[in-house]
């Protein structure tokens, strides 16, 4: 399958032609802001570099969070936007489903993703489950673990400290290669359907003022 897969849930921007699982154009580039401009010229780079249009795609995979609200919408917009106009697919893939591609085999540890929610807490995905934890009040181990995500260094250190049997990987980001290949056996029925939506875990901070929106202006 030839899959266009776009990222830019984290502090980077990547962007790939992945061909039955084989990456034949990249390009990526580090950093938390700007994604709306930097990622449709990369897109565009990378489609060129392939030799493929739009339309020749069997779809586009988008990681879809958690992660930054900014880098998510624009990734996700600029993911809708390509296959609308070639009119090909469109499938989501989370975080943690292209780290989980990364790391097939784990010796029986359970994967823990983490994702830093920049307010004190990560973001964890254990056990098919994702919630918003304190650094201070982990979850018990329950087991061998395996930590990857933006903050796996520091989550990996506190299970250690209290003696849990931990193994740190060496995955930070979602690796773009695996986004394309879990998108892929979502476009096959392989996995459920995950829309292009992104994924919020806390609820929104802007709240309706409590009299209600004001009425718009008579003309």
């Amino acid at each position: 399958m030839r899959i266009l897969a776009l990222d830019a849930a984290l502090a980077r921007c990547a962007a790939a032609v992945v061909v039955d699982g084989q990456v034949v154009a990249l390009r990526q580039e580090p950093g938390g802001r700007g994604h709306a401009g930097v990622l449709p010229p990369m897109a565009e780079a990378v489609l060129a570099e392939a030799g493929l249009a739009a339309t020749a795609l069997d779809g586009v995979a988008v990681t879809v969070g958690p992660g930054s609200f900014t880098g998510l919408r624009a990734a996700i917009a600029l993911a809708q936007g390509i296959a609308l106009a070639a009119g090909r697919p469109v499938v989501g893939v989370t975080v943690a489903e292209a780290m989980a591609a990364a790391l097939p085999t784990l010796g029986g540890r359970t994967l823990w993703v983490a994702i830093d929610s920049r307010r004190g807490r990560v973001f964890l995905h254990r056990n098919g489950e994702l919630a918003p934890v304190a650094l201070e009040a982990l979850p018990p181990a329950g087991g061998p673990v395996a930590v990857a995500g933006d903050v796996a260094i520091e989550v990996a250190a506190r299970l250690a400290a209290r003696d849990d049997d931990v193994m740190l990987t060496d995955i930070r980001l979602p690796p773009i290669r695996q986004v394309a290949v879990v998108g892929a056996r979502r476009l096959r029925g392989e996995l459920p359907p995950l829309p292009a939506q992104p994924i919020y875990v806390d609820a929104p901070e802007a709240k309706l003022p409590a009299g209600g929106l004001r009425p718009p202006p008579q003309a």
